[in-house]
């Protein structure tokens, strides 16, 4: 497998296709993933938007952004959206796009990062930490992680 992982930020080419495929995973509208990755061009934080490309094709993808639809703004910024194509799964793809996130994230002076999943043992494997039970935007409870360098 030959796969690489680019900043969204640096590849304007890429954000069309890049909020079709969030949007297509996590049913938000296309125009807000759009906004976001508009917003990481010229941010020195985030938003920042990162895609595994695999011959062309987006074959996963994460973003980190200052709050992923949940109650305790103070908790920031949040990794969100991470997703990987079925067919690449468990093959450490989730996990490359973790640590790319978290190491240009450590570049601009940001060491903790939080994200809010209802998986119970995957983040564990990438050193994140559970912190607590959170609610989100939508009323329902999510378990939020945090990571800290």
């Amino acid at each position: 497998m030959n796969y690489k992982i680019i900043n969204i930020k640096d590849h304007e080419e890429y954000k069309d296709k890049a909020a079709s495929f969030f949007a297509s995973k996590w049913n938000i509208e296309e125009s807000e993933y759009l906004k976001s990755i508009e917003e990481s061009f010229t941010s020195t934080t985030y938003p920042m938007w990162y895609l595994a490309i695999e011959n062309g094709t987006i074959i996963g993808g994460v973003g980190v952004i200052e709050n992923d639809f949940h109650e305790r703004k103070d908790l920031s910024p949040n990794v969100c959206a991470l997703y990987v194509e079925e067919n690449r799964r468990n093959l450490g793809i989730a996990g490359a796009l973790l640590n790319y996130a978290i190491n240009d994230m450590k570049q601009k002076g940001i060491t903790t990062l939080y994200l809010i999943t209802d998986h119970t043992s995957f983040y564990e494997r990438y050193n994140w930490e559970y912190l607590l039970d959170v609610k989100c935007d939508g009323g329902e409870i999510s378990r939020m992680y945090i990571h800290k360098e």
